[in-house]
């Protein structure tokens, strides 16, 4: 049923100990921070592990991309152009960053900053 039966249920029986604890949450944390990989071949393990790495980076760059775009519109939102210039101005570098790592692709990166843009320059 699981890779490792029975360091699961050994992690199980510790969990359920004074029956202070929920189980469901530790037990799938656990579940998951077991190496799923089917890899067979030390190249395929070490391609495994790059691959989880850089799914990781990309998510935070994503993220971080998500958080300048709304700063840009929350500034809008509050009709303060000096600010939003200046948060468009970091989103636009974010952006191109992003793009030119092929998070995103560079057609979405120019349709993103034309669409802020426009939302900045409505405040004049």
């Amino acid at each position: 049923m699981f890779p490792c039966a029975a360091r699961a249920a050994a992690y199980f029986k510790t969990l359920t100990k004074g029956g202070k604890f929920s189980i469901v949450r530790p037990f799938l944390a656990f579940l998951n921070s077991q190496e799923t990989a089917l890899a067979n071949t030390v190249q395929a393990k070490k391609r495994a592990r790059q691959a989880e790495d850089h799914r990781q980076h990309n998510t935070s760059l994503r993220s971080m991309l998500r958080t300048h775009i709304k700063k840009v519109l929350k500034a809008v939102e509050t009709k303060d152009k000096n600010a939003a210039q200046a948060a468009y101005k970091e989103a636009v570098s974010v952006i191109d960053r992003v793009a030119n790592k092929g998070i995103i692709h560079k057609n979405n990166a120019a349709r993103q900053k034309s669409r802020l843009n426009t939302r900045v320059r409505a405040l004049a």
